[in-house]
């Protein structure tokens, strides 16, 4: 390649259309009509000898060229604005939309808080809070979202990451429940209980019962000590779990911060687990793309912030 042929702008342009994967929201971006914008990929075609981005049934799509040099495009930007912007302090008054792909979890255990620090620092910023299943990995790691804040099996190996706190396990029941004064593991496995989770990205699926392996930690904890218990309903919302758990003969085995949302309750009591269970990570991850943005710098130091705070007041 003639690097007499590059222009420094055209790299700006190739990094936000691979980002937005569309020619009118990337002119909208960077101020500029939609024809100079298709001019610039018309060009940078060229330059690649690649179509770089080609339409699909589902919008434009990537191809295997502009997936590969995409990190090493969004590295050059950054070390060039590096040096010619050694500030990278963000701008407080900026009105920017943070997208957070979080848990029904963290959004009631750590989201509150983190806004409440937002609005403190940056009164402008909007936090746009996704669901699981609204959200793809392939979202995160374009960029398209800035960061995913939950319970990961399994993530992309280019993601940076970053463990926000470990959490326990408590009973959520109703100060009605015959067994509050005999909560035994006997008692727990006869009794009848309500499950919750929803972990991983996408359109989630029905649970089947007996397949304990998925059903997650609680049941992968039961069947370590050779035991299995009644479900009787399933649910994705920890909000819907502590609500059901105020019927008299139901048990909630949730992440003790969730639980502890309803400590304060009258109809409610919490008790410890009669059995073991491993204590669950919750984790912050993000795209290579996004981690020397200086705003996203910045919100990740207030989440880490947040969640350090909370973990001290365990």
């Amino acid at each position: 390649m003639d690097l007499g042929r590059v222009d420094l702008n055209q790299l700006v342009h190739l990094d936000v259309l691979l980002r937005e994967l569309n020619v009118t929201k990337a002119a909208n971006h960077l101020g500029i009509t939609q024809p100079a914008m298709s001019n610039s990929l018309k060009r940078l075609r060229s330059l690649f000898d690649d179509p770089l981005l080609v339409r699909t049934s589902e919008g434009m799509a990537p191809t295997e060229l502009a997936l590969d040099i995409q990190p090493a495009i969004r590295e050059i930007l950054f070390n060039i604005e590096k040096v010619i912007k050694p500030d990278r302090d963000f701008d407080l008054n900026s009105s920017r939309v943070f997208r957070i792909m979080a848990s029904d979890y963290a959004e009631s255990t750590l989201i509150p808080d983190v806004l409440s620090a937002v609005r403190k620092q940056a009164p402008n910023i909007t936090l746009d809070v996704l669901t699981p299943s609204d959200v793809t990995f392939e979202d995160v790691e374009q960029g398209r979202v800035d960061m995913a804040i939950n319970r990961f099996d399994t993530m992309p190996q280019s993601f940076h990451q970053k463990t926000l706190w470990k959490d326990t396990f408590s009973c959520l029941m109703s100060v009605d429940n015959p067994l509050v004064s005999n909560f035994s593991l006997d008692n727990y496995l006869c009794a009848s209980h309500i499950w919750v989770s929803k972990t991983g990205f996408g359109v989630g699926v029905g649970v089947n019962p007996e397949d304990v392996q998925r059903l997650g930690w609680v049941d992968e904890a039961l069947v370590k000590i050779g035991a299995k218990r009644n479900i009787s309903v399933f649910t994705r919302h920890y909000q819907v779990a502590m609500l059901l758990a105020k019927q008299h003969d139901l048990i909630a085995t949730l992440p003790s911060r969730v639980a502890r949302l309803k400590s304060e309750s009258a109809q409610l009591v919490l008790k410890a687990p009669p059995f073991p269970i491993e204590p669950i990570e919750l984790k912050m991850a993000w795209s290579p793309l996004l981690h020397h943005n200086a705003g996203h710098q910045w919100l990740r130091k207030i989440i880490a912030t947040v969640a350090d705070q909370n973990e001290c007041l365990d």
